[in-house]
């Protein structure tokens, strides 16, 4: 019996008592509305509630009365041991062994889907992030969003969300215009312009591009710069994308700032004049001295928004603008924006775009701020030079250790990541603490096998050591934590979720064999503890999964 059965059971006993004592004060009630919490002392049962303390004044009872009420009602449920009330008005729920042990099958049997949930479905969401400008290597900032953005967007899905993962490339306006000087500079051998990009990267996209195009240096010097703009753009974004798939991120969409500046083939205005129009539509647009201003501080801003200064340039709040309609186009009811510690600023601007969109904005977008991120010892990037990057990151850490380590910790708390720690295979690391659980099960499992032990009989009434039910517990909560998860938008209690399952796998593999000992009969306990061994397999991988962590089977 999982939770939302549980909660349907306890509605169904809940609602006539209710009806007795109030007319029509259960009409509205639904079991969503009666949720079910393990309680941190196993010795108080499987699951508790406090609903008669929620619904008490509702129905006109004295709590624990009512919460006695309640308890008799329960105990007659098909799989219920036994309900008690404690404190005011608390109620213990314990389910029999079977009951209770019927899970692992479950588990097993829904294979890679057990933790999917319905949570999120209806909701369609653009998910960016990331989002680094294409003139050099992702560093350590980007990595960390990475993991938390593809960690966030796996929970969405896994919980129904139609969604898409968004990686918006910054190609337009004046630093790609300092790029490709920086580029023709260094395929020339000539010093980086002052305002220009320095480092190694920069002399290899020079000398990429000439090979591309041996004549580049003939060309007239403003013809020079489009040229290796355009090719070492190509070249770098190539490595973003490489860089990131290494990683185990993948995105959907890849939208070019360009996009939203170019004027339509059939002489249409572009993304970005429309959005000016639209704007105005909505009734927050308005004209002083010559410039186009939005009024956003009528939702929340600190200032109004030049849109479009006298001279007739847009800023960059027109491309934002028209970034976020268009994503409102493409079918996108939800946006959420990832953005760095130092995009603060940015939280009341977008949110006061959405509003004069006409959207809500305490509904249709979030913007999620993430904190600064560093490695103890780590070395400066040999090819950019003032940044740690993704690549070296990734090479000398690991991604399983990254990725994890990264999606443990909320987004808005500064981190440091200690590489010591992150490469001992030991149970202090984390990442290994968990994935040695699962090479554990897959080692179990190697062994039953070996020994004759198979999964042909399942009796779940067997499983009643404390430990079995412990785990049973927790693996009872992975959809649930995936839910919630996805609605907070925390991948880190995954994380932490995991650690708690490893732990008590643990200490059930220390206390219950699934070998016989010696030349012990196999008996039903054996068979029936494989299939908790491999339903605890199957959520730990399912898990790690949903942080782009592997699995492996061996350690």
């Amino acid at each position: 019996m999982n939770p939302e059965e549980l909660s349907a059971q306890l509605l169904a006993v809940i609602a006539p008592l209710a009806e007795a004592r109030r007319e029509g004060s259960a009409a509205d009630l639904t079991a969503s509305d009666l949720p079910l919490e393990r309680p941190k002392n196993r010795d108080h049962g499987d699951w508790a509630s406090n609903a008669a303390l929620k619904l008490a004044k509702a129905v006109g009872a004295n709590p624990r009365e009512f919460a006695a009420e309640i308890a008799a009602g329960l105990e007659q449920v098909e799989g219920v041991a036994s309900v008690e009330v404690a404190g005011p008005g608390f109620i213990n729920i314990r389910l029999d062994a079977a009951t209770a042990g019927s899970l692992a099958k479950t588990i097993v049997e829904a294979g890679a889907a057990f933790g999917a949930n319905d949570s999120q479905r209806g909701n369609t969401i653009n998910l960016e992030f990331v989002s680094a400008n294409p003139t050099g290597p992702l560093h350590i900032g980007h990595t960390r969003w990475a993991a938390l953005g593809d960690s966030l967007a796996r929970l969405l899905l896994a919980s129904g969300a139609t969604l898409a993962r968004e990686f918006y490339i910054n190609d337009a306006g004046a630093q790609m215009e300092r790029f490709g000087r920086s580029v023709v500079a260094a395929a020339a051998g000539q010093p980086t312009p002052e305002d220009g990009y320095a480092g190694a990267y920069i002399e290899e996209l020079g000398r990429r591009v000439l090979v591309a195009r041996p004549d580049l240096l003939e060309l007239d010097p403003a013809e020079q710069v489009v040229v290796a703009r355009d090719l070492a753009y190509e070249f770098q974004l190539g490595e973003i994308q490489a860089s990131l798939e290494k990683f185990n991120v993948h995105f959907d969409v890849w939208f070019s700032e360009r996009i939203l500046h170019a004027a339509g083939s059939d002489g249409r205005p572009s993304l970005v004049d429309e959005a000016v129009d639209r704007l105005r539509v909505q009734g927050h647009v308005f004209d002083d001295e010559g410039a186009v201003w939005v009024r956003t501080t009528d939702f929340g801003d600190d200032k109004d928004r030049v849109i479009r200064r006298s001279n007739g340039e847009y800023t960059y709040f027109a491309a934002d603008a028209a970034y976020y309609l268009n994503k409102g186009d493409r079918g996108f009811a939800h946006k959420i924006y990832l953005l760095g510690a130092d995009h603060h600023g940015y939280v009341h601007r977008l949110k006061a775009l959405a509003g004069s969109a006409g959207d809500d904005p305490e509904k249709d977008i979030e913007v999620l701020i993430g904190q600064l991120v560093s490695v103890n010892g780590a070395r400066l990037s040999k090819r950019a030079g003032n940044i740690i990057e993704m690549d070296d990151l990734r090479e000398w850490l690991g991604t399983d250790a990254l990725r994890y380590s990264l999606a443990r910790y909320p987004a808005d708390s500064p981190l440091t990541l200690d590489p010591e720690l992150l490469q001992k295979r030991t149970n202090d690391n984390p990442v290994f603490y968990v994935q040695y659980a699962h090479a554990r099960t897959h080692n179990v499992a190697r062994n039953a096998a070996d020994a004759g032990v198979t999964r042909g009989e399942f009796a779940p009434e067997t499983l009643t050591h404390e430990t079995e039910s412990a785990l049973l517990g927790a693996l009872q909560e992975f959809p649930r934590t995936v839910a919630f998860a996805a609605d907070v938008r925390e991948p880190h209690r995954v994380a932490r979720y995991l650690e708690e399952l490893a732990s008590l796998y643990h200490r059930w593999y220390d206390n219950c064999r699934v070998v016989p000992l010696g030349d012990a009969p196999i008996e039903s306990v054996h068979r029936t503890r494989l299939w908790l061994n491999d339903a605890t397999g199957q959520v730990l991988r399912n898990g790690l999964d949903l942080l782009g962590v592997s699995a492996p089977e061996r350690m």
